[in-house]
């Protein structure tokens, strides 16, 4: 599903116009990415959280040569799904 089918869903699940949904899921998903930016962690009760996780600098290898290769330290959104999400995919 892409967001232009989610918007769809939304607007049909709830009775609102294709332009309202949009709206609506436009504005959640930018509060999930403020939050995130803030630091903090998003938490959906019954679908799952979204925090973020810093990952260190690191050396690595390129493959093909075999040379040295600094990985700079970047931070990293991650999605943990919550139990009612898991016991429905299921």
């Amino acid at each position: 599903m892409n967001k232009a089918q989610l918007v769809d869903a939304v607007a049909a699940a709830s009775d609102v116009s294709k332009a309202s949904a949009a709206r609506a899921v436009d504005a959640l998903l930018q509060s999930i990415s403020d939050g995130l930016k803030n630091g903090e962690v998003v938490s959906i009760t019954g679908f799952g959280n979204f925090s973020v996780r810093h990952r260190d600098a690191r050396t690595a290898r390129n493959p093909r040569t075999g040379e040295a290769v600094q990985v700079p330290a970047s931070n990293l959104p991650v999605f943990k799904a919550g139990k009612a999400l898991k016991d429905a995919v299921n």
